[in-house]
C-alpha cells in the first residue's frame, strides 16, 4: 500500500476508549431514531386530539426541513469548532423543542415546536456519524455502520410499542418527553470519553444560505401542501417567492467562501449519486412514516398497536439490512449494495400501492419491511461511500451533505404525499371538513356513524393510493440513480472520485 492510500485509510483521530465513544454515538443516534417511530405511531391520535388534519404532514415536514437546513451549518461548525461542543449546543436545542412539543395545545403550536426541535436535531446524527468516521478506517466503518443502524432496530421495537401504550393509557405528550434523559446521557458520555484537539482557522458561516433555503423550500412546500385552501393568487405568489429564493441561493452559493451547499464536492461522481439517491430513498420512506399510519388507522380501521407494528417493521429490517450491506459492500462494491437497496425500495412501494381496506395487518407490514431493507442497504452504502472518497477536512461537510439530502428528501416527501392526500380527499369528498380528524381517533370514530365512516374511509383510501403511486415513481427513479456508481468502487478500494 503506498503512502497516500495508507494515509487515506488511517483513522483521523486516535481515541483510547473508542468503544465508549461509539456507545455515545449509538445513544445519540437513538434519539432521532426513536423519535421518528414513536411520533409516527402517535400521529393519528394527536390529530384526533388537536384537530388540523390538513396540517398533519407539516408535523413531519417542519421538523425535517429545519433539520435539513441546519445539517450543513452544523457540519461546517463541527469542522471549525470541533465535534463535541457543536453536538452539545444542537442537542440542547433539540431537547428544548422536545419538551415544548408535549405542551402543545393546537396543531400550529406543535408544528412550531417541531421546527424548533428540528433546528437542534440537525446536529445530532450527522455529528455522531462524523465522529465515527474520524475514529474508524473506511473498512471498519462499513461494519460499524451496522451497529449504528442496529439502533434503528432497537427503536423499532421500543418506539412503536411504547408509543401505542402511551397514547392508549397515558397521553401522547409523553412520547416526546422520553428523549430528554437520553439526551443528557449522550452529552455526558461525549464530554467524558471523546478527547478533541481543535486547530483554529479563519472561517465564515453561511447563515444567509440557510435563510434562503428555508424561504425557497418552505414557500414551495407551503404552496404544495396548502394548495386546496389557497387561492390561485396565493399559490402563484408562493411559487414565485420560492423560485426566486432558490435562484438567489444557487447564485450566492457559487461565490461564498464556505458555502452551505458545497457545489465543488458535488462534482465528484460518488458524492452526487449518493446524495441524489439518498434524497429519493428518504422521500419514498415517508410513505411509511407519514402516510401509512393514516391509512392503517383511518382506512383499514385498525388501532395504534397495528400502526406501531407496521412502522416498527421498517426499522427492524433496516437494522439487519445494514449489517448485510456492510459485509456485502466489502466483498463486492458500493454499486451492488446500492442496487439491492433500490430494488427493495421499488418492491416496497408497490406493495403499499396494492393495499386495500381488507388487506389485513400483515400486508402493510410487508411493504414497510421491504422499504426498511432498502434504507438499510441504501443509506449505509451512501454514507460509507462519501466518507471513503473525501479527505478528513471535508468529512464533516461531506457527511452533512448526505444527511442534508436525506432530511430534505423526507421533508419534501412528507409535503408532497401530504399534498396529494389533502387534494385527493377534497376532490373525492369536498364536505369532509374536520370529520377526518375524528376518523383517526378510535374513540371518536364510533360517533360518526357507519355511513360517514365508509365515505370518509373511501376518500382517504382513494387519495392515499394516489400518494403511494407517487412513491412508486420516486422509488423507480432512485433505483435508476444507483446504476451510476462506479463498478469496482468499495470500502477497500476508495480511490475513485
Amino acid at each position: 500500500m503506498d503512502q497516500a492510500v495508507a494515509q487515506h485509510v488511517r483513522p483521523a483521530v486516535t481515541v483510547p476508549r473508542r468503544g465508549l465513544v461509539l456507545a455515545a454515538a449509538l445513544i445519540a443516534t437513538f434519539m432521532p431514531a426513536v423519535e421518528s417511530t414513536i411520533v409516527a405511531t402517535a400521529m393519528p391520535t394527536i390529530v384526533g386530539d388537536l384537530g388540523g388534519f390538513r396540517l398533519f404532514s407539516w408535523v413531519f415536514a417542519a421538523y425535517l426541513l429545519a433539520m435539513a437546513v441546519t445539517i450543513p451549518i452544523y457540519g461546517r461548525l463541527a469542522d471549525i469548532y470541533g465535534r463535541k461542543r457543536v453536538f452539545f449546543v444542537g442537542t440542547g436545542i433539540f431537547m428544548l423543542g422536545t419538551a415544548l412539543c408535549g405542551f402543545s395545545r393546537s396543531m400550529l403550536m406543535l408544528v412550531g415546536f417541531r421546527a424548533l426541535q428540528g433546528f437542534g436535531g440537525g446536529a445530532i446524527q450527522p455529528i455522531a456519524s462524523t465522529i465515527v468516521g474520524d475514529i474508524y478506517t473506511p473498512a471498519e466503518r462499513a461494519r460499524v455502520q451496522g451497529y449504528i443502524s442496529s439502533v434503528f432496530g432497537i427503536s423499532a421495537v421500543v418506539g412503536p410499542a411504547l408509543g401505542a401504550f402511551l397514547v392508549q393509557h397515558v397521553h401522547w405528550s409523553v412520547v416526546f418527553w422520553l428523549n430528554l434523559p437520553i439526551g443528557v446521557v449522550g452529552i455526558a458520555m461525549f464530554a467524558i470519553f471523546l478527547p478533541e484537539r481543535i486547530e483554529r482557522r479563519e472561517h465564515r458561516i453561511d447563515y444567509l444560505g440557510g435563510v434562503l433555503l428555508v424561504i425557497g423550500i418552505g414557500a414551495l412546500m407551503l404552496a404544495l401542501v396548502q394548495a386546496v385552501s389557497l387561492g390561485a393568487g396565493g399559490i402563484a405568489a408562493l411559487v414565485v417567492l420560492g423560485a426566486a429564493a432558490l435562484a438567489l441561493l444557487f447564485a450566492y452559493e457559487r461565490r461564498v467562501a464556505e458555502p452551505m451547499l458545497p457545489f465543488p464536492l458535488w462534482r465528484r461522481r460518488v458524492v452526487a449519486i449518493s446524495n441524489i439517491a439518498g434524497f429519493g430513498a428518504s422521500a419514498t420512506m415517508m410513505a411509511v412514516t407519514a402516510l401509512l399510519p393514516t391509512y392503517i388507522q383511518g382506512v383499514m380501521g385498525l388501532g395504534p398497536g397495528d400502526v406501531g407494528f407496521a412502522v416498527g417493521a421498517t426499522s427492524v429490517t433496516w437494522m439487519f439490512a445494514s449489517f448485510a450491506a456492510g459485509r456485502l459492500m466489502i466483498r463486492t462494491s458500493f454499486r451492488v449494495t446500492a442496487m439491492v437497496g433500490g430494488a427493495a425500495l421499488v418492491a416496497g412501494a408497490l406493495v403499499l400501492l396494492s393495499l386495500a381496506p381488507d388487506s389485513g395487518n400483515l400486508w402493510p407490514v410487508a411493504g414497510a419491511a421491504l422499504i426498511g431493507i432498502a434504507m438499510g442497504f441504501g443509506n449505509t452504502t451512501f454514507l460509507v461511500a462519501i466518507q471513503a472518497t473525501v479527505e478528513w477536512h471535508e468529512r464533516g461537510v461531506g457527511t452533512s451533505s448526505q444527511m442534508f439530502m436525506r432530511m430534505l428528501g423526507q421533508s419534501v416527501g412528507a409535503a408532497l404525499l401530504g399534498a396529494v392526500v389533502n387534494f385527493g380527499v377534497h376532490q373525492r369528498l369536498p364536505e369532509a371538513g374536520d370529520a377526518v380528524n375524528k376518523l383517526l381517533d378510535p374513540a371518536l370514530r364510533q360517533s360518526l356513524g357507519a355511513g360517514l365512516v365508509a365515505r370518509l374511509g373511501d376518500a382517504v383510501g382513494w387519495a392515499s393510493h394516489r400518494a403511494f403511486l407517487v412513491a412508486v415513481l420516486v422509488a423507480a427513479l432512485t433505483w435508476a440513480a444507483t446504476l451510476g456508481f462506479p463498478r469496482r468502487l468499495s470500502p477497500i478500494h476508495p480511490t475513485a472520485r
